[in-house]
């Protein structure tokens, strides 16, 4: 025989979703375009998820605010370093070539 006593079953409550400010994810896609990894960005901010910091990227990115800026100047920037590295490298090429051809 079963008792039933009106009481309904308890089921684990869970925590509300938490919100975030317009300021808060573009700060946190700040410090990832800063060079700090997704996993110490979330760890620092109490997030539990790193796949969020990467959709904010993208969000933030395709609104093109002041990350997106931020990022094409570093594109540009680091592109033009690889283009300096690139001839200084064919330079030392032809340098070797040369020296190695009067030894």
């Amino acid at each position: 025989m079963t008792k039933r006593n009106g009481s309904k079953a308890r089921t684990p409550s869970k925590k509300p979703r938490r919100q975030f400010d317009k300021e808060f994810k573009q700060e946190a896609v700040q410090m990832m375009l800063d060079g700090h990894s997704a996993s110490s960005v979330s760890k620092n901010l109490g997030i539990n998820n790193t796949n969020l910091l990467y959709r904010w990227k993208s969000e933030v990115l395709l609104d093109g605010g002041q990350a997106a800026v931020t990022l094409d100047s570093r594109v540009r920037e680091l592109e033009e370093q690889l283009r300096r590295a690139e001839r200084e490298r064919d330079i030392l090429k032809k340098a070797l070539a040369i020296f190695s051809r009067n030894a």
